[in-house]
């Protein structure tokens, strides 16, 4: 009685042609995970912060292309004011942004009322 058989030992003995195999399918994964998954886990942890860091008065924009000022900040939605007492209801989770051109003639505002 053998203690390997030969089938085992030639199952155990691979060609580099095999492994030449995963070299290329293991290329092929970090390129999609360098080039599509971490950028994309970025760009969500970045709208995360956004979505947290919105306060009352800000001016945003939503998904939808709608503008409008947070008038109050619930759990998970927003009350946004989109005209002159016109309110609506939307969730944070679809804030695309806060409209920095809007914060920045602000402070530009405040600066100009300090120096005077």
């Amino acid at each position: 009685m053998h203690l390997f058989s030969p089938t085992f030992l030639q199952a155990a003995a691979q060609s580099p042609a095999d492994t030449m195999f995963w070299v290329p399918l293991i290329g092929i994964v970090a390129v999609f995970w360098f080039l599509l998954i971490r950028p994309q886990q970025k760009q969500q942890q970045k709208q995360k912060a956004m979505i947290a860091a919105l306060r009352k008065g800000d001016q945003v924009l939503t998904q939808s292309g709608l503008y409008g000022k947070i008038h109050a900040i619930a759990d998970k939605e927003v009350v946004l004011e989109i005209a002159n007492g016109v309110r609506v209801r939307w969730l944070k989770s679809q804030i695309a942004g806060v409209d920095k051109a809007e914060e920045a003639a602000a402070a530009e505002t405040e600066k100009a009322e300090k120096k005077e």
